[in-house]
Formats: structure tokens, C-alpha cells, sequence
């Protein structure tokens, strides 16, 4: 691991360097992409310099405590020992966490998208619900947020919603919300007080630059047509709703929120390019494939990753068998404990799968 840290800390060194020539500040694209890579590395390099620090620090009181003559000084030193001991075991733990291979998206912002499944217009209903959820979570952590699309549902709720989440290390603490959420409760029309199963759809796509995906004006079908639904007259007389079909891959992508076409466009595009960013991953790699089919699947309740259970209030992550209680605290947003309690499992197994070394 030593031999990494070391690594790690002369590849920061020489982004200091490039970050600091007049040619880079010239270019935005590698400025960002250089910027992410220092930040990223910067939390190594702190901690690496910290235990460097401990430990001759370490060192120091081994040599008062094993040095005769000043009996009440080398007591003192064993008890520092102790402490420093104990801190250079977390330092190194924390440093075997940091080395782990990074997901290349976890600094990026998100598209969210959040489709109601199984249930019906209880489904729509809660849809609107882990909307409110994540848009909650993301006021608390100061993320800016943008609606891109929404179809609201017959009852209320939404069929679909679609927003833009911008901000510190978005995907990192979103990217484990992607799956089938189910909720058990007694809808609002139900008149026998019977508990019902529904289940809504969560997508979390890295957002894409424009620069790494490439899409060709010929391969894009664009149709303006009239918006439907709630709006008001500027939108509903005009034609300003915006469908968007990539023909290469047959993705679509339709937006009709805004009064505008052209502002209409440039979220569908947003949308677009994230969705093709993701699909680039999979095809990439067959594992990923793999995980992204697992994601979302059909919206089916028994293909579960998380269940709201409002009778017993709690909630269950199936992945990590972690059940909290308080659901309208956590619905509320308040998704700490969930969201760290999910990084912290999937770290212990990336931990197990690179043999514990972190290198």
C-alpha cells in the first residue's frame, strides 16, 4: 500500500503543475477533468501525510517510553502511545477505503427518474411521494435541482417525473437509490381499509457532457406536437412539446413541460445524452450490462430493492437487510443513515474483493 500512496502523491504533485499552467486555464473540458482528479486525489494525499505525521510521531514516544531514567515521562509516552495507536489503525483503514478503484462518475451530477410501476394510481401517488423524498434530501444537502419532465398521474402523483440533480458528489450518495421501490400501505380510496403492494421505478444516470457523447444530427428524429395535460394556455395551444428519437439506438425521449420548444429541446437533449452515456457503459462492460438490466427491471413488486412498510413504519433495504424505522422522517429526506449505511456495505465488499489491501 505504501508503494500506492506514494504514487498517488507524485501524480498530485505534477496536477499541481499542469493545473497551474496558462495553457490548461484555457481549456475548460481538461480544467474540469484535471480539477476532479486533484480534488479526488487531495483526500489521499491529506490522509497519507497525516499518517506519515502519526507515525513519527509514534516513533518519538516509542523511544521515551523505552528510554531509562524519566519513569513519569514514559508513562506519559505509553499513554500517547495508546491513542496513536488506535488513530493510525483508523488512518489506515481509512486510506485502504480511499485507494479502492473509483467509480469514474461518483463526482458527477444526476438524471433522476422516477416511473411508477405495479399499483395503479396508488402507484402514481407514491411515485410522487420518493419525489418528494430525494428533492427533500437534495435541499439538504444544497444541491440545485431542475424538474426536466413530468406526467402527472390520474389521482394525483406522477406517472413519470424526471429531474436534474446538481451538486457535490451527487451520483456517490444517489447511485444505490437506482431499483424498484415497493410501498405497503391503505390508499386514500380504499374504502375496506385493506393494505395494498404497489411499486414505482428509480433510474439514477450520471449526467453526460456533451463532449463525451457524440450525437450526430442525422441520427436524431425530432416531432413538435401540442402539449397535453395542465399548463395553461401557452403551452396547451402551441406547439412546443418535444419528442426526441435517437435513431441508432431507438432510445426516445419526449419533454413538454416548459412553454418553450426550444427550451423543451434542450432538456430532452440532457436527458438523451445521459441515457446514451449509460447505455455506452453498459455495452463496455458485460457485468455492468448485467447490473443495469438488475436496476430496474420490469417495475414488478417482487423485483424489490427497498420496501416502505407504513403500517409497521419502517423501512427495509433487501440488499443489506438494514430496516429503519420513522418513515416520515426518512421520507422527509432525512436519508442520511440509509445512504451511509449503503456506501459503507459496498465498500467492505470491494474491501473483500481486492483481498483488503485497497491497492
Amino acid at each position: 500500500m505504501l508503494a500506492k500512496l506514494a504514487e498517488v502523491e507524485e501524480r498530485y504533485e505534477r496536477l499541481n503543475a499542469e493545473l497551474a499552467d496558462p495553457q490548461i486555464a484555457t481549456n475548460p473540458h481538461k480544467l474540469k477533468e484535471l480539477g476532479r482528479e486533484h480534488r479526488e486525489l487531495g483526500r489521499v494525499v491529506e490522509a497519507y501525510r497525516e499518517l506519515r505525521q502519526l507515525e513519527a510521531s509514534i516513533a518519538g514516544n516509542r523511544e521515551l517510553a523505552a528510554a531509562p531514567g524519566d519513569a513519569e515521562l514514559a508513562a506519559l509516552a505509553r499513554e500517547e502511545l495508546a491513542v496513536q495507536e488506535t488513530a493510525r489503525a483508523a488512518l489506515a483503514e481509512k486510506l485502504k477505503l480511499l485507494l479502492l478503484p473509483k467509480d469514474p462518475h461518483d463526482e458527477r451530477n444526476v438524471i433522476l427518474e422516477i416511473r411508477s410501476g405495479t399499483g395503479g394510481d396508488e402507484a402514481c401517488l407514491f411515485a410522487g411521494d420518493l419525489l418528494r423524498m430525494y428533492l427533500r434530501f437534495a435541499d439538504q444537502r444544497g444541491w440545485k435541482v431542475e424538474m426536466l419532465s413530468s406526467s402527472a398521474g390520474a389521482q394525483g402523483g406522477f406517472k413519470e417525473a424526471i429531474a436534474a440533480l446538481e451538486g457535490e458528489c451527487v451520483y456517490s450518495s444517489m447511485k444505490y437509490e437506482s431499483g424498484v421501490h415497493r410501498v405497503q400501505r391503505v390508499p386514500a380510496t380504499e374504502a375496506q381499509g385493506r393494505i395494498h403492494t404497489s411499486a414505482v421505478t428509480v433510474a439514477v444516470l450520471p449526467e453526460a457532457e456533451e463532449i463525451e457523447v457524440e450525437i450526430q444530427d442525422k441520427e436524431l428524429r425530432i416531432d413538435v406536437f401540442r402539449a397535453g395535460g395542465k399548463g395553461g394556455q401557452g403551452v396547451n395551444t402551441t406547439d412546443s412539446a418535444v419528442r426526441i428519437t435517437h435513431l441508432p439506438t431507438n432510445l426516445v425521449v419526449i419533454c413538454q413541460d416548459e412553454r418553450s420548444q426550444h427550451k423543451n429541446k434542450a432538456r430532452a437533449m440532457k436527458i438523451l445524452r445521459s441515457r446514451l452515456l449509460e447505455k455506452m457503459r453498459a455495452d463496455q462492460d458485460a457485468a455492468i450490462t448485467a447490473q443495469r438490466r438488475s436496476m430496474v427491471k420490469s417495475g414488478d413488486r417482487s423485483d424489490k430493492i427497498r420496501t416502505y412498510n407504513y403500517p409497521q413504519d419502517r423501512l427495509t433495504d433487501h440488499r443489506i437487510g438494514l430496516t429503519l424505522h420513522n418513515l416520515p422522517r426518512l421520507l422527509d429526506g432525512d436519508l442520511d443513515e440509509l445512504v451511509t449505511a449503503l456506501r459503507t456495505y459496498y465498500q467492505a465488499e470491494a474491501l473483500k474483493s481486492s483481498g483488503g489491501a485497497g491497492a
